[in-house]
């Protein structure tokens, strides 16, 4: 039987895919594309904005209209959220944010039986749903997924509610598949989860203990963490950064808004000035290093002065790239009560168009600091004569060769061309 998964949202949807895609290869089916007619296509959906719910709603419903006969998986936040309504677009299988380690197996018994299934989170569920990805047709960057859940309640988040507090995976079971992805071939490990600095806080462990562990692997030249809070960027963690090569010479720190007065309704735990001192001390330890962020604008009570504010801080900042996104409210959150203190559309697309255009400037700023200079990047593909790669510090470089995915050559950058950046090989470090 042919399949095919379509993801959608996060890095941990990624990465629960690529499991999906390893259970059912390792059964005996055939993954394809949706248009070649699967007998079976499983739908990881996202519920982090209103748009992200109804993009899942419509990838069903055209799953459904271009396959009438299959069987299909509908998994994720989404369907924790909108159980019923996603049941009645069409969809057999349904599992929220637990359990999907499952899914192969359901959708083995629902083949046989014809059954509907459901299995959703419940606040029962407190253990780390564990998951082991080999990853063996791609030998470039691997993510693994550390943790699940968050205990913050930021007032615009429903992720909470829907997956649940803070659960991490156990350090040995983490390092045991990292090593076998070492061992196959990645050279980059990104260590990602729902909020991946909380790793550990659970048990007696930390995620720089883990780090620790990995960075003893010599096949392993990077470690990358997909998103960490200016508040887990602990005496502990600065050291680490300090003193191990293998981190990435890049974070994504998520600012959200730069007004203390928006981070306070936000329930976020910092305001400006810790963060940016935080800035600061990293900028010390890695001079260079890349910091992107993530802003939400139009936040109930953003006024024109909170607008100002964090447009300014944004360039104090100097972030690399800012990943922006209009405020979106999610039924059951704390920001449903402050109906009276909404902005409006136009407002909040204006800011966004503002904050856009000062990210592409930002990030130009950057990338032209490294002309001439020799940096390593991790091939990852190679087509029509272009080889793309990124350096560790997050930068997508084009060369014009074709080089061997997954290895790690030296380039120079020789031109910044928008947010393209080119460069020429010199000499290859690591096969």
């Amino acid at each position: 039987m042919k399949y095919t998964i379509l993801t959608l949202g996060c890095k941990v949807n990624s990465y629960e895919s690529a499991y999906f895609k390893e259970q059912l290869d390792e059964r005996g089916y055939t993954e394809t594309t949706l248009e070649d007619s699967p007998e079976i296509i499983i739908i990881n959906t996202c519920s982090v904005t209103n748009q992200s719910d109804a993009k899942s709603r419509h990838v069903i419903r055209n799953a459904r209209r271009k396959s009438p006969d299959a069987v299909i998986v509908a998994c994720g936040c989404s369907v924790q959220n909108h159980q019923t309504k996603l049941r009645d677009l069409g969809a057999d299988i349904l599992v929220g944010t637990f359990g999907k380690a499952k899914i192969v197996d359901m959708i083995e018994e629902y083949i046989k039986s014809k059954n509907t299934i459901t299995e959703n989170f419940t606040k029962d569920d407190k253990d780390f749903e564990n998951m082991f990805v080999k990853n063996e047709n791609d030998k470039t960057r691997a993510f693994v997924k550390i943790q699940d859940g968050c205990n913050n309640y930021c007032t615009y988040c429903v992720i909470p509610y829907l997956r649940g507090n803070i659960r991490s995976k156990d350090i040995e079971d983490a390092t045991k598949e990292i090593k076998s992805l070492v061992d196959s071939g990645h050279k980059e490990i990104v260590l990602t989860g729902i909020h991946t600095g909380s790793y550990g806080r659970d048990k007696d462990y930390d995620l720089v203990d883990l780090i620790r562990r990995i960075s003893k692997f010599d096949n392993l030249k990077r470690i990358r963490i997909s998103s960490i809070e200016a508040t887990e960027l602990d005496d502990k963690f600065l050291e680490e950064l300090k003193n191990n090569p293998k981190i990435c010479n890049h974070l994504h720190i998520p600012l959200q808004s730069g007004s203390d007065t928006v981070l306070k309704y936000m329930n976020r735990k910092y305001d400006t000035k810790y963060f940016l001192e935080k800035l600061n001390t990293i900028r010390k330890i890695r001079p260079g290093i890349s910091i992107t962020t993530d802003l939400i604008l139009g936040f109930p009570h953003e006024d024109d002065k909170c607008f100002k504010e964090t447009y300014e801080f944004l360039k104090a900042c100097k972030f690399t790239k800012i990943h922006t996104f209009p405020f979106s409210l999610r039924n059951g959150t704390a920001a449903e009560h402050m109906k009276d203190y909404f902005v409006s559309d136009k407002d909040k697309k204006e800011r966004v168009r503002k904050v856009l255009d000062l990210s592409l400037k930002l990030e130009n700023i950057y990338y032209k600091k490294f002309i001439g200079k020799t940096m390593p990047i991790i091939v990852e593909t190679t087509k029509d004569g272009i080889t793309r790669g990124h350096t560790d510090n997050y930068i997508l470089v084009e060369v014009p060769e074709k080089l061997e995915e997954g290895s790690m050559v030296d380039v120079e950058i020789t031109q910044v061309d928008n947010q393209i950046v080119k460069g020429t090989t010199k000499i290859s470090t690591n096969k």
